[in-house]
C-alpha cells in the first residue's frame, strides 16, 4: 500500500479471448487488496481499461499497466520477487522473511496464466505457494496479500472515488461520494456489472 514500499503485481502468459476474466480479476484483487499496481504482459487492452474504470470510479491511487517484455521487467526490479505458485513452498513458511523484506524494499508478485518458463522460478526470490493444491491464481494473490499487509488493507482509505459501496447485511447499495459530480444514482447496482468483460 501507498504507506509502505511499493507492491507491484505482475500477470504473466495472458491469453487474448481465453484470459480477459481471469486477468481482469487479478487486477481488481491487486488493487482492492493493497498493491500499488499491476503490470499485465500481452494483449490486454479490455482488462486494463476495466481495472482503470473500476479505480476512477471506486478509488485509488492505483496503477494498470502493459508489457510486451515481462522478462525485462523481472530482471530490471529493484527489490524482492515472489512467484505464487502451488509448487512452491508453503507460505506460511515463508511469510515473515517476505514481510522482513518489503519493510526494506519493494516487492514483486509474479502470477501466472498458461505455464510459466522456468527461467521465472530461477529469477524468482521465493516460489510461494498458497497450498500445494490447484486453486485459481485470483485466490492465491488474495491470501498472499492478505497475509502481507495483515489485515491493513481492509482498512485502506480510498481518494478521489465518485462511487462508495454501502456495507448492508441484506442488499446492495452503491452511492455516489462527496467528490462525484452531477447526476449520479444511489440506487443498488449489480456489482458484477462492475467488473464484466464486454
Amino acid at each position: 500500500m501507498h504507506a509502505d514500499h511499493e507492491v507491484v503485481v505482475l500477470r504473466l502468459g495472458h491469453r487474448p479471448g481465453r484470459d480477459n476474466r481471469m486477468t481482469t480479476h487479478v487486477g481488481l484483487t491487486a488493487r482492492a487488496l493493497g498493491a500499488d499496481r499491476v503490470i499485465i504482459s500481452g494483449a490486454a487492452s479490455g482488462s486494463k481499461e476495466t481495472i482503470e474504470d473500476i479505480t476512477d470510479r471506486f478509488g485509488g491511487p492505483f496503477d494498470a499497466e502493459l508489457t510486451e517484455e515481462p522478462r525485462a521487467v523481472l530482471r530490471a526490479f529493484p527489490g524482492t520477487v515472489v512467484h505464487l505458485t502451488m509448487y512452491g513452498l508453503p507460505v506460511q513458511e515463508v511469510e515473515s522473511e517476505i514481510k522482513g523484506e518489503h519493510g526494506e524494499g519493494p516487492v514483486l508478485i509474479v502470477v501466472g496464466a498458461e505455464k510459466v518458463p522456468f527461467d521465472v522460478y530461477e529469477r524468482a526470490d521465493y516460489n510461494v505457494g498458497v497450498t500445494n493444491q490447484p486453486h485459481s491464481e485470483v485466490a492465491g494473490l488474495a491470501v498472499f496479500l492478505d497475509r502481507l499487509f495483515e489485515g491493513r488493507e481492509l482498512e485502506r482509505e480510498w481518494a478521489d472515488a465518485t462511487h462508495r459501496v454501502v456495507p448492508m447485511a441484506t442488499g446492495k447499495k452503491v452511492e455516489p461520494t462527496e467528490a462525484a459530480e452531477g447526476g449520479a444514482t444511489s440506487e443498488p447496482t449489480n456489482q458484477a456489472e462492475l467488473t464484466d468483460e464486454e
